[in-house]
């Protein structure tokens, strides 16, 4: 798949590990992290220098130290990206469905060579109603839209151990969270009822979220302890904990 494109991957971190905790974060300690899945340092400096011209971060210098913060710009793009990031799982089946299966106009085609009907919506189709899962639906999502889920689910399957060093498991936990950030912020969510039962995990979006709290202490140690050159980053705000779970009635 190619080397993710360094700026969306400090954006990333940003979002996961640095708003937490503050805001900023060292130029060090990204470097380190970035470092760990092969973004060399003139490659790091370069997308800096991009988000910095994009409005997208500041950056401040204190002494020999260099860190980095989003810009009031970048806050506030983060906002509805966190809430769809960050959701909580369904927690049992779907009973009604809304499908468009784009460039499908005269019905989506079944078995036996009937065409279920639909509602002319745009350049595509729209069906609403109880759809019993099936083959078809799931063969009428884009190409790239399959692919990305199937990724993921290789993913989930290669993290099916907890890395033991910190690092090791902050740059997975980073990986994790880039992956499933551009999958959501792109493509509607599919329902684990459509999604072929070859497929393992079938429940990306419960997969994500049971991977991602078992890979969350490691990387917030990591956070917590100063080494050499990098000073221990402000311990993180309740919204950590509380990333992909339900929310609680009062």
């Amino acid at each position: 798949e190619g080397r993710p494109r360094s700026w969306t991957l400090v954006i990333t971190v940003c979002g996961d590990m640095v708003q937490p905790r503050g805001g900023r974060i060292s130029t060090a300690r990204l470097g380190r992290l970035l470092g760990r899945i092969g973004i060399e340092g003139g490659a790091l400096r370069t997308a800096l220098s991009r988000l910095s011209a994009d409005g997208w971060v500041t950056s401040k210098r204190e002494g020999r130290t260099s860190s980095y913060t989003l810009t009031a710009r970048g806050q506030k793009e983060f906002g509805p990206a966190t809430l769809r990031i960050y959701a909580p799982p369904r927690s049992g089946p779907v009973p009604l469905w809304t499908f468009v299966p784009k460039g499908v106009t005269g019905g989506l085609p079944l078995a036996g060579g009937t065409l279920l009907p639909g509602k002319a919506h745009g350049k595509g189709l729209l069906l609403s109603g109880a759809l019993q899962p099936g083959p078809e639906i799931w063969d009428a999502l884009p190409a790239e839209h399959r692919q990305a889920m199937e990724r993921l689910a290789a993913d989930l399957r290669s993290l099916s151990e907890t890395p033991c060093d910190p690092l090791e498991a902050a740059a997975a936990r980073l990986l994790l969270v880039h992956r499933w950030r551009r999958l959501v912020l792109r493509w509607p969510e599919v329902p684990a009822e459509l999604t072929p039962a070859k497929m393992t995990p079938r429940d990306l979006h419960a997969a994500v979220a049971e991977t991602y709290a078992r890979l969350c202490p490691p990387p917030e140690r990591w956070l917590d302890t100063p080494d050499g050159d990098m000073a221990a980053m402000p311990k993180a705000d309740s919204s950590v904990a509380l990333r992909f779970a339900p929310v609680q009635s009062t």
